[in-house]
């Protein structure tokens, strides 16, 4: 889930924004692995292990990856070898989204032991753990994460014979002697090369993919596709899509086309060039020779591998090509490219880094960037070297931080994901990065030497950054974590590595949610053998190994009204802040607004794919998340489904639709007329033919329909089958027939509506069978039958049956429109509901039903529910002439499953840290905190300052969102306050009139109310007029009521006013 932000396109991102995982199929790409060396050749010790090209996927692990790199991106990954140098806080970042990410095999190498500063942020070492070597130790740990990848530790010497066995080496913690050496040799062998750095608040990243690296997609995003309703025969063809929607196509795009009548030649063509004209045309090649256009067709893009070529290491530090990643600080990669070299220099020359905020020793890294910049020449020179920037960078090079390090660790994970598929742009080639912002807001403010000394704590890489005082206020932070999936995991890792909540603080964490196998990918604190146990411990347990003196408490409860006795006002007032880790917007917006009444700080975070996005939300500073809205989804026309479907979105969302209607809605009802006395009254007032409608389906439910045997189910599914493959395609084409002409004489199957085609049913036909057999089971299923799979058993059923003959009627309406669908009035047969009364069986005969409403899961491969949506959508398909879809595509669509991977996510909650760590200083400036949003497969980085949030005024009074009125319900004497004394507190305090009184959807007073209602309401106490038109008792747990008001002024002029807190205990 993600919320939109800064784009460079024209199409803005929505929060919940469905795309597809197919990729188009390229040749394969081969890696340019020389002799891979038998100590990556073996099996680990579950025997999982079958990577390279002969591996199946495996779908129920990496299902929501697939759907961000596609399957033939995947498998050029499980060829690659990737070795990771330097295991200190970075590189186990980077080792752990590449494990997850499941490339063939992934070496540690670290010739260093663990310091006390290295347990800052690598959270798979533990205190136990000094003084050993730092590969040896994680190597266990990470080869945890993905049976699929061996994992191997290597403590000798990076020799070139060495990393010849590699396809892609990421150098960590590395001087830079041998970043240059290395980088040369990988550079002349073609080994790929991403070299990684963090310093404090500081980070760098380069990539060397050799001189001739093929991307086979730069974008990943889903190729697009437009229907045609002209194309010109000119030198430059101009081609018109249907104005239905604009094409989204851009210049220098290639596209090809299908079903064109017509101009035939352009069928399956070599994909052709365009140029974009407007936003329903674009011109084409020369098509004078072709034959004359009629109609139809179909455009699609296709996506064309481009050839990219890097330079080494040595020749990109003279002319580098540097990333910006944030515009406000566009001159700042220059400056960091020069300032980097001098920490470098400074090193080899002591040994050592520069102590934290030593003056004397910022003072030489600045002298020593003054003699880097002096021997530079070509572009990498500096006219001007800022020296405060490269002193700051002197300050904290000695710190380790952990949001930076997972920043950065996601960015460099993905990008050897890059280098191991083709799949989407590399950086090019380099990027700085720094959070300086984190710092005191006040210029000039210097932390001593003293307060940043290392003292031998698991903290002391932050605090050579932030010196100890920041470092007792993290210990004492109350925060609330709503949801333990990918985001939250990470969070608890940066929180539990931070220090946050680890004396007399806490953490409590909530998810509702048990782990699923697909969860294992990303959520990276749970196992194998945790699938089924519950998210939000499981996570717990496993950050107290990281760093046991974090305080966290796991819930299982769902954040809303239901919980508000849990999370009541005694909770919220004790908190510090609020960080959600949730993947829907209704839950996000009711934190919101917890947090916007409370006056808390919130963390907002989501993903979608490569594309992520971080807003931060400070009481009395900034807007809230809900201050502004994404447009809704577009929904499909009712019409389009029922009727005229174009797409395989269409056929899918009409399979779901089927689902609900045949395994769900009808048990429901039948059970809620067998179980609730209640059920026939309320239907009975339901609009229009729905009463019927409803009766109807519960009386084939419980009397015609209901099966006794397994024959009877596999009957049901098959005459389905004919009903909706057969019968209803030839009852629209009687009525519709293929050469129809509209009033205006164009074809009536014409631009969006397909002409469709009955299908004959054949039981040596795998997709009929396959709906018959999910169908049938789907069926028994609802009864409480047993399960039969069968297929041989099935045929014979089948080959008994006989369908009935069907003849197309005369004289039945089929809606052509949404708008002609309104304004249809069904007529109800009144007659036909009394009978139904008195058919239906009677109540006392619910004893024998023992029916089960379905509810749709998408993940178990074994229930039917895929089975079932695949074959009834590539069935209408078929009827449609619509592509099929395969199963991987389906459960995308039709599950609305949101892509996710790894890197993405750590890379986010880095960010989110950043920003908790100002909220924890107390930073009170907008400039300080930062917005962010990104897009790996770009690469695009946009950072801005949170948007103010909006002053509104009455009479002199200027207030916002996070403002309100503060009543108290309980006067001096002990008695609560009538709605009199309420409406005249408004006007005596305030001279404001209100018009209209309302809590929560209940409204409590307005001014043109029956005269009688109101004298009585007058008198009476605020609490008890609202408990009387809710019709709900007031909890204990609530201290307070929400009124929202309407009010004129003294000029009587409306104007708008903040919300009022009646407080009442």
């Amino acid at each position: 889930m993600l919320r939109c932000a800064p784009q460079m396109s024209s199409s803005p991102l929505s929060k919940k924004r469905r795309l597809s995982g197919t990729e188009t199929k390229t040749e394969s790409h081969s890696s340019s692995s020389n002799s891979v060396k038998t100590e990556l050749s073996h099996t680990p010790a579950n025997g999982m292990a079958k990577n390279g090209n002969d591996a199946e996927i495996d779908e129920g692990l990496y299902s929501r990856q697939l759907y961000v790199l596609g399957h033939d991106a995947m498998k050029r990954m499980q060829n690659s070898n990737v070795l990771i140098s330097g295991m200190r806080g970075l590189g186990v970042e980077i080792a752990k989204n590449v494990i997850l990410g499941g490339v063939k095999s992934v070496t540690v190498h670290d010739q260093g032991v663990a310091e006390w500063r290295d347990l800052s942020s690598q959270f798979y070492l533990r205190e136990a753990d000094l003084g050993k070597n730092r590969a040896e130790v994680s190597q266990p740990r990470l080869a945890e994460l993905n049976s699929y990848v061996p994992v191997v530790s290597y403590t000798g010497s990076l020799t070139n014979d060495y990393l010849t066995q590699f396809q892609v080496v990421v150098l960590t913690n590395s001087p830079l002697e041998e970043q240059l050496h290395v980088g040369e040799y990988c550079h002349s062998q073609g080994v790929k090369l991403v070299i990684a750095d963090t310093r404090g608040l500081f980070g760098q990243l380069f990539c060397d993919f050799g001189d001739d690296m093929v991307v086979y997609d730069t974008n990943g995003e889903q190729p697009l596709s437009a229907m045609i309703s002209m194309i010109t025969k000119d030198a430059a063809a101009v081609v018109t899509c249907l104005d239905e929607a604009r094409h989204g196509f851009e210049s220098g795009d290639f596209v090809t086309f299908t079903e064109v009548q017509g101009m035939t030649e352009l069928n399956g063509c070599q994909p052709v060039e365009i140029k974009v004209l407007g936003p329903y045309t674009f011109s084409i090649c020369d098509t004078t020779g072709f034959s004359d256009y009629v109609r139809g067709g179909i455009v699609s893009q296709v996506k064309m591998p481009k050839k990219v070529s890097f330079k080494s290491l040595p020749s990109s530090m003279a002319e580098p090509e540097l990333m910006i990643t944030d515009f406000a600080k566009f001159d700042r990669p220059g400056q960091l490219h020069v300032g980097y070299q001098a920490i470098h220099a400074y090193q080899k020359k002591h040994s050592r880094l520069p102590k934290p905020w030593s003056q004397a020793d910022a003072d030489e890294v600045v002298a020593l960037a003054k003699e880097v910049n002096s021997s530079l020449t070509g572009s990498a020179k500096v006219e001007q070297l800022d020296d405060a920037l490269i002193k700051k960078l002197a300050f904290v090079s000695a710190g380790d931080l952990a949001p930076i390090n997972a920043f950065i660790g996601g960015l460099a994970a993905q990008e050897v994901m890059k280098a191991c598929t083709g799949k989407f742009m590399p950086i090019m080639q380099w990027l700085y990065f720094d959070a300086l912002e984190c710092l005191a807001e006040e210029e000039g403010v210097l932390l001593s030497e003293e307060e940043c000394a290392p003292r031998n704590s698991r903290y002391d890489g932050q605090i050579a950054v932030f010196g100890t005082k920041l470092q007792d206020e993290l210990a004492k932070q109350r925060y609330f974590l709503v949801g333990a999936g990918a985001i939250g995991c990470e969070l608890m890792k940066n929180f539990a590595m931070m220090g946050l909540a680890s004396k007399e603080g806490e953490v409590i964490v909530t998810d509702m949610d048990t782990i699923e196998k697909s969860n294992l990918n990303r959520q990276f604190l749970f196992r194998p053998w945790d699938v089924t146990k519950m998210k939000s411990e499981t996570a717990a347990a496993a950050v107290k190994q990281m760093n046991p003196s974090f305080n966290i408490t796991g819930h299982q409860n769902r954040v809303g009204p239901d919980t508000e006795r849990v999370y009541d006002d005694d909770f919220f007032e004790s908190l510090n802040g609020v960080t959600n880790a949730l993947d829907n917007v209704d839950a996000r917006m009711y934190m919101d607004r917890r947090c916007v009444y409370y006056r808390k700080p919130l963390l907002e975070s989501g993903t979608l794919g490569t594309k992520g996005n971080v807003q931060v939300v400070i009481p009395f500073l900034t807007e809230s998340y809900s201050s502004s809205q994404d447009p809704p989804e577009k929904s499909i026309p009712i019409c389009t489904l029922k009727n005229f479907p174009n797409a395989i979105e269409h056929t899918l969302q009409w399979a779901r639709d089927e689902f609900e209607g045949l395994y769900k809605q009808p048990s429901e009802n039948a059970m809620q007329y067998l179980t609730d006395p209640k059920f026939m009254e309320r239907t009975l007032k339901l609009p229009g033919a729905q009463p019927l409608e409803v009766l109807e389906a519960v009386y084939k439910t419980l009397v015609t329909d209901c099966p006794h045997s397994w024959v009877d189910c596999v009957t049901w599914a098959r005459n389905h089958w004919q009903c909706q493959y057969s019968n209803n395609i030839r009852q629209l084409l009687h009525n519709f027939p293929p050469e129809q002409l509209t009033s205006s004489g164009a074809p009536f199957w014409s631009g969006p509506k397909r002409c469709p085609h009955p299908l004959e049913f054949s039981t040596d036909n795998d997709l009929h069978m396959d709906y018959v057999m999910a169908g049938a089971n789907l069926y028994a299923q609802t009864y409480g039958m047993p399960s039969n799979t069968d297929r041989a058993a099935l045929a014979k059923i089948l080959q008994e049956i006989n369908t009935p003959v069907f003849t197309p009627r005369s004289g039945v309406k089929i809606h052509v429109s949404d708008q002609e669908l309104q304004s249809a009035h069904a007529s109800v047969d009144d007659s036909r509901l009394e009978e139904l009364k008195t058919l239906l069986p009677n109540l006392d005969s619910s004893s024998k039903f023992k029916l089960t409403a379905i509810d749709f899961e998408k993940d178990d491969d074994t229930n039917f529910h895929m089975d079932f949506i695949v074959a009834a959508s590539n069935l209408r398909a078929e009827n449609y002439d619509i592509p099929p879809a395969d199963r991987h595509k389906s459960k995308l669509i039709a599950g609305k499953i949101i892509p996710a991977i790894a890197t993405t996510t750590g890379s986010v909650v880095g960010l989110v840290c950043l920003e908790l760590i100002k909220i924890v200083q107390g930073h009170k400036k907008l400039e300080s905190f930062k917005n962010g949003f990104m897009n790996l497969a770009l690469p695009f980085f946009a950072f801005s300052e949170p948007i103010a949030a909006p002053s509104h005024k009455y009479y002199e009074i200027d207030w916002t969102l996070w403002d309100r009125f503060e009543v108290k319900g309980m006067q001096a004497n002990g008695e609560e306050m009538t709605l009199r004394q309420f409406l005249d507190h408004f006007k005596n305090e305030h001279k404001l009139e209100i018009t209209m009184l309302s809590q929560g959807v209940s409204m409590l007073y307005s001014f043109f109310m029956p005269a009688a209602k109101l004298k009585e309401r007058l008198e009476l106490p605020m609490t008890e007029i609202v408990t009387k038109v809710s019709k709900k008792k007031l909890g204990k747990h609530v201290k307070a009521l929400v009124f929202e008001l309407c009010c004129n002024d003294l000029t009587d002029e409306d104007v708008e006013v903040p919300y009022v807190r009646y407080t009442i205990r």
